[in-house]
C-alpha cells in the first residue's frame, strides 16, 4: 500500500489507472490480505468467552462482516499498526474493528477485535493536556479507573453485575514502557483512513494512543485502549476539525480464528 498524503490525491491522483489499464486500487499489500469489501468471517468463541468472564467487549452485530475501511496508523514505534473497520463509527454508531500489528519483519504479530465503548470530548486546555499527555500526567499513567456509576447509562444492569460484581471500579495497567514508571509518554502518529479502494473518501488525523490492560475475572486478558483523535481532513475537506477521546475495548484474538475474503 502506498499510504500517501490521502488526500493529496483525492484530487486528480485518485481512480487513475495503473500499468495494465485497470483502475488502481490503494488498499493494497495489507496484513492478511485484506481489502475493503473483504468478507470477515470471525470465529467468536473468544469473544463469548471474555463476555462470560466479564469483558466490556461487545459481539459483532450480524452486519459487521465486511471490511467497510482500512487505516494505517504511523506511531513512534516499530512495525506499522494497521484497523480493518467493520463499522466506522458513523451517526452515532459505534466504531469496531480488527487491530492489526505487524513487526518490523511485516509478519502479524498481534490482533484485537475491537469494539468501541465510549467517545468524549475534552472541552478546556486541561483536558487536552491530560489526554494527550503532554504536561507528563494523565494519558500515559500507570494505571487508568472506569468506575461503575460513569458506565450506569451505558450498560445494563445485568451488564454492570457481569463487568463489576460487587466492586465500583475496574484497573487498568498501562500496557507499555517501564511498568514501575508513573507516567510514559504516549505514543503518537497518525492515521491515515481510507473508505473506498480508490482511497476518495477517508479522514486523516493525528493520535495519541495507549494501551491499557487488566486480567478478567474468569480468565483471559481485556485492554482498553484509550486514543486522543484530533481531525485533520475529512474526505479532503481540511474545515472538518474536531477533536474527541476514543475508549476502545479489544480482545486479542489467534490470526487462525480469522478469514477474509
Amino acid at each position: 500500500m502506498a499510504w500517501k498524503n490521502v488526500f493529496d490525491y483525492v484530487r486528480g491522483i485518485a481512480g487513475k489507472q495503473g500499468m495494465d489499464g485497470k483502475a488502481r486500487r490503494e488498499d493494497e499489500d495489507l496484513p492478511m490480505g485484506a481489502r475493503i469489501g473483504s468478507v470477515v468471517q470471525l470465529q467468536r468463541s473468544p469473544i463469548i468467552r471474555a463476555q462470560t468472564n466479564g469483558s466490556l467487549i461487545v459481539m459483532p452485530a450480524d452486519g459487521d462482516t465486511r471490511i467497510l475501511a482500512v487505516s494505517q496508523i504511523k506511531l513512534n514505534l516499530a512495525g506499522a499498526l494497521y484497523r480493518f473497520y467493520l463499522a466506522k463509527g458513523d451517526d452515532d454508531a459505534k466504531e469496531k474493528f480488527l487491530q492489526v500489528y505487524s513487526d518490523a519483519d511485516g509478519k502479524v504479530a498481534e490482533i484485537m477485535y475491537c469494539t468501541q465503548l465510549a467517545r468524549v470530548i475534552p472541552e478546556t486546555v486541561e483536558d487536552q493536556d491530560a489526554y494527550t499527555g503532554v504536561s507528563g500526567a494523565g494519558l500515559g499513567d500507570q494505571t487508568y479507573t472506569l468506575w461503575r456509576e460513569q458506565l450506569a447509562d451505558t450498560l445494563g444492569e445485568q451488564d454492570l453485575i457481569n463487568v463489576f460484581g460487587d466492586e465500583d471500579r475496574i484497573d487498568y495497567t498501562r500496557d507499555a514502557g517501564d511498568t514501575q514508571a508513573a507516567f510514559v509518554a504516549p505514543f503518537s502518529g497518525k492515521e491515515t483512513r481510507i473508505d473506498d479502494a480508490a482511497g476518495v473518501q477517508g479522514l486523516q488525523q493525528e493520535m495519541y494512543f495507549m494501551p491499557y490492560v487488566r486480567e478478567l475475572p474468569g480468565g483471559g486478558r481485556e485492554y482498553l485502549v484509550i486514543t486522543t483523535e484530533i481531525i485533520a481532513s475529512v474526505n479532503g475537506d481540511t474545515s472538518k476539525r474536531g477533536i474527541h477521546v476514543d475508549f476502545v475495548i479489544g480482545i486479542p484474538v489467534e490470526q487462525e480464528r480469522i478469514v477474509l475474503q
